[in-house]
């Protein structure tokens, strides 16, 4: 087991904010193959296997579209793996109250900064939405993720995300700190379990997933990570990370293409994600450092930019309206950063 240094920390949150914010933009184009996040849909895996078997020019577009989103579960499995460093190895106790009221004041600063800019430009720009009073006061209260239809609710959509971390905050102070390790692992397998026995393409499933149930495995996975490699380091060398790097890989594109085995692909994204960074070495690394120490604000930023540039590809320069994307979102994420940084 490798213990995570705060610099691989942050890039292993690189590599999960690129596959994030390039998934947002490229499964909105109409002819890009679509993911399957909430629900398992055969269709898209279908496209994908057309896609590989027969790739274009658009062939990156496609990958980042259909694997881009498991950037999620890297960033679950790192935020279980740092409340762990930072409230239970030492005798610091804080209260229930108050860690979930610290926690959904950082998550709300953080929010309502991108969701201000984001409704400005989305209010004058072609294609706004339609709010309803109910869904902006559970955006700001965080809790729109329990609401009918969340897909169709929440907008922008990768703000779903802000509650999904709200309630697994919740789950972890009320539930599992500082418990044993089996209480961990057995609310990962409960929730496993229970979105099984759903429809691969039903909305049971697709609520399930929007909520602390979908997110629990990858969580849970970095409590226990960092558990075990607080005590137990292990160092391996250079050849046999790698083979785990490229294992690992492999084993996320098989596993999509299976119901079952789908359930399971946030593990191989975590276990390659962190091969991968193990790996890196000079400048490569140090970029990647840098953009996860920008994620946060590349994250609430990206919506913005996205609903400005997005109509280039849509018109036939598919390429030119995404490195236009990536160019502004990247400066206004780096503007933003100042502003979160703040006390």
């Amino acid at each position: 087991m490798i213990k995570l240094s705060r610099n691989e920390c942050n890039a292993m949150r690189g590599i999960a904010i690129l596959g994030i914010f390039l998934h947002n933009y490229c499964h909105w184009l109409g002819t890009i193959v679509k993911e399957n996040e909430y629900q398992f849909m055969q269709y898209n895996v279908s496209r994908l296997a057309e896609i590989l078997t027969h790739p274009d020019i658009r062939l990156p577009m496609h990958l980042v579209s259909f694997f881009g989103h498991y950037g999620v579960p890297v960033f679950l499995f790192l935020s279980a793996y740092g409340l762990y460093m930072k409230y239970e190895k030492g005798d610091v106790g804080i209260g229930k109250a108050s860690f979930i009221g610290t926690h959904f004041r950082k998550l709300f600063r953080m929010m309502i900064i991108g969701f201000a800019l984001f409704t400005a430009i989305d209010a004058i720009t072609p294609g706004a939405h339609h709010y309803k009073l109910t869904d902006i006061v559970a955006q700001l209260a965080l809790v729109n993720n329990l609401l009918p239809t969340p897909d169709k609710i929440i907008w922008p959509g990768p703000y779903w995300f802000f509650g999904l971390m709200l309630q697994l905050y919740v789950v972890y102070r009320l539930f599992l700190f500082r418990r044993h390790w089996c209480i961990t692992l057995i609310l990962m397998t409960l929730c496993t379990l229970l979105q099984m026995c759903c429809a691969p393409e039903g909305e049971t499933l697709n609520r399930l997933r929007y909520n602390f149930i979908g997110g629990m495995l990858p969580f849970g996975m970095g409590l226990l990570y960092a558990r075990y490699a607080d005590r137990h380091e292990l160092a391996l060398r250079t050849t046999t990370v790698a083979l785990v790097a490229l294992v690992s890989i492999a084993l996320v594109v098989m596993m999509s293409f299976h119901y079952i085995t789908w359930y399971f692909v946030p593990i191989a994204v975590i276990i390659a994600s962190i091969a991968i960074v193990r790996l890196m070495k000079g400048r490569l690394l140090e970029w990647l450092e840098w953009t996860g120490g920008i994620s946060a604000a590349l994250f609430v930023t990206h919506p913005i930019t996205r609903k400005i540039f997005i109509p280039i590809s849509r018109h036939g320069d598919e390429y030119a309206g995404l490195i236009l994307y990536i160019i502004a979102s990247i400066l206004l994420a780096m503007a933003i950063n100042s502003i979160l940084k703040r006390r």
